[in-house]
């Protein structure tokens, strides 16, 4: 379906969890999170149900996050399930990859079509001081396992000032090597967010052309703008949501771990979605409700502006 500003929404992210085995400073607080501990998430049969509305509203492509969506027990039997929605044209997964290595199999059984890794550096020390927790070698493993299986990877990485930015040639240099996508994503004022300076698309890109070729590929895939290096096997996206709003062409919507309905990223909401699939209203109810709030997703985010309307949490809180 269509919001009011005319844009086709055909695109669900779904958050299973905030829970992460991962601490990157800043995604979540680096203090002990009693709130982690007391979460109620969706449940499994809320999930199923949300999906199979959406895709009466033409809902085509799914994407579960977190958190780290593989750490929740039942995170198996979800994505199998979404899988034998035939109307699901596409299903993919975010991940820190810290157990990727080991689920891979069942992934590609299920169908998952691509798998997104957060990864900003590919130092095991410095790897170790964002993650506080994470093992580089282990995450490599996993991204080789996906590859070597058919399924498509894409690494998405954030630049911070003075954390990683000496690293931005080394990972753009990884689609010389591989068949894989490194997007450059510009870090986003959310919670813990806000108290570092991050790097802009433009800035990474002329850093990269200091020493390298870059193609402009003249093409965009949802969020991403692509270029190419010389004689490169992958290919180089930039994701600018600050420095160069690609609101007007947004097609997602979002739905937490804890079953609310995020029209934008950035915008507060109370919408409990989940609540209404466990009412007794029938199906076309549940529609009409769902698509009056997909009608009314804002015409952009407000993340360049102090406002009344802007989401405190934490970015695992959300749903990365």
């Amino acid at each position: 379906m269509k919001d009011k500003f005319g844009r086709e929404i055909d695109y669900m992210r779904i958050s299973v969890t905030e829970q992460c085995n991962y601490r990157c400073f800043y995604c979540m607080s680096q203090e002990e999170n009693i709130e982690l501990k007391k979460e109620n998430p969706i449940t499994k049969n809320e999930i199923l149900e949300i999906v199979k509305v959406g895709v009466k509203l033409g809902i085509k492509k799914i994407r579960i996050t977190g958190g780290e969506p593989l750490i929740r027990k039942d995170i198996d039997k979800i994505l199998y399930e979404i899988s034998k929605i035939k109307e699901i044209k596409e299903l993919c997964l975010t991940t820190n990859g810290s157990i990727l290595n080991e689920k891979i199999e069942f992934l590609k059984i299920c169908g998952v079509t691509r798998i997104n890794v957060s990864l900003d550096s590919l130092k095991e020390k410095k790897f170790k001081e964002i993650t506080k927790t994470g093992d580089f070698n282990k995450v490599w493993k996993g991204i080789k396992r996906a590859m070597e299986n058919g399924i498509e990877v894409r690494i998405n990485s954030v630049i911070i000032d003075g954390v990683n930015e000496d690293e931005i040639i080394n990972l753009a240099s990884l689609t010389e090597t591989y068949p894989i996508d490194v997007r450059f994503i510009e870090l986003m004022p959310i919670g813990e967010g806000k108290r570092y300076k991050g790097f802009t698309g433009n800035d990474i890109r002329k850093i990269i052309c200091k020493s390298k070729k870059l193609k402009n590929l003249k093409r965009k895939e949802g969020a991403s703008e692509y270029y190419k290096l010389e004689g490169g096997k992958g290919k180089i996206g930039f994701i600018n949501p600050i420095s160069n709003c690609f609101c007007r062409e947004c097609n997602r919507i979002r739905v937490t771990s804890k079953g609310i309905m995020k029209q934008c990223l950035n915008k507060k909401s109370t919408f409990k979605l989940s609540n209404i699939m466990k009412n007794s209203i029938n199906e076309k109810e549940k529609i009409e409700i769902i698509a009056k709030e997909i009608y009314n997703k804002p015409e952009k985010h407000l993340f360049n502006n102090i406002n009344k309307f802007e989401d405190k949490y934490n970015m695992n809180q959300i749903g990365g």
